[in-house]
């Protein structure tokens, strides 16, 4: 591992060639790991790879709080109105639970996407920030969607690979591994996207405010509600709800909700003999021919049609998007 630090970001013809190096040996560490097709977890709890040999159909999941880097391969996001383009050495981190669809593009045998995924919880963020005395002041005072792409440094890379590397000593992984995953958290605020781990909405889940409302139906999003009543328990106004909900996940707090259902319903039908009707009801709807309409426009077939072919494609890129 190279222990001169250059920001790969800078025109430098060293400096792409140092960071395409510990590319080639994060990879080559996975491979002696893994070479199955999909999601692998690994003895460090929060950490897993993932591996594609063939592109994927734009599919819809879950952006759960992680830190996903790219090591070989590309991938597209589709947030909101938004398409987001990423290949190796680009990263992908999402603060908050976000429904989302993505795909994985250019992978073949030959050259298959190979990605390091991270697990971690706002409350992890939270702690950082406060036994490191991070100035929690963000840089803008409007709020930012809660997932964003950004480049990885030297510095990041040389985590991984001492995460990786920890895979080889099991004794010592999982205590060391948590001192990396806060070292990573450290980097990432300190980092051109810091200001967006900032944002007072995302921590101050129990307070009022719309961070109290996200968690609220992330835990209760069986329940009916109007935005109306949310608003109201949250001390705020309808359309200042909304507004902020929707800066934050893209959507609002009824699309939110219904995605996470549908998600939820998903899960439920692939992962055991429950049909599409006990699914509808378990997550809250209260009309099937309503949830099959609904999880058809989000998945692009009925439920069993859908569930079917996830099965035949081994989940294809699973429920939460990595």
């Amino acid at each position: 591992m190279p222990e001169q630090k250059i920001d790969p970001r800078t025109p430098n013809g060293k400096s792409v060639t140092i960071h395409k190096k510990v590319l080639d040996q994060l990879i080559a560490m996975t491979e002696r790991i893994t070479m199955t097709e999909g999601r692998t977890t690994t003895i460090v709890p929060f950490l897993s790879i993932v591996r594609r040999h063939h592109d994927t159909m734009r599919s819809a999941g879950v952006l759960t709080p992680s830190f996903c880097l790219i090591l070989q391969g590309a991938k597209r996001l589709y947030l909101g109105q938004d398409v987001y383009n990423y290949e190796a050495g680009d990263y992908l981190a999402s603060l908050i639970d976000i429904p989302a669809s993505a795909q994985i593009v250019g992978a073949t045998e030959d050259s298959p996407y190979i990605g390091l995924r991270i697990d971690f919880t706002t409350q992890e963020i939270a702690s950082v920030v406060v036994e490191a005395e991070i100035n929690t002041e963000p840089k803008e005072r409007s709020l930012s969607t809660a997932a964003f792409i950004g480049k990885s440094d030297s510095e990041l890379l040389d985590i991984f690979y001492r995460l990786m590397k920890l895979i080889d000593k099991p004794k010592e992984a999982r205590f060391m591994s948590e001192l990396l995953k806060r070292e990573m958290i450290f980097n990432l605020l300190s980092g051109d996207f810091g200001h967006l781990f900032m944002q007072k909405a995302l921590f101050d889940q129990r307070a009022d405010g719309v961070g109290k409302a996200i968690l609220w139906i992330q835990e209760n999003y069986t329940r009916s509600f109007t935005v109306e009543e949310l608003a109201k328990s949250c001390n705020m106004s309808t359309s200042g709800l909304h507004h902020k909900f929707k800066a934050i996940t893209t959507m609002g707090p009824l699309q939110y909700q219904k995605q996470l259902r549908l998600q939820e319903a998903r899960r439920l039908m692939l992962s055991g003999p429950v049909g599409a009707t006990t699914a509808a009801l378990t997550v809250g709807y209260e009309s099937p021919s309503q949830f099959n309409r609904e999880y058809r426009r989000l998945f692009g077939q009925p439920p069993l049609q859908d569930i079917k072919a996830m099965r035949q494609t081994s989940g294809a890129l699973g429920f939460e998007i990595s």
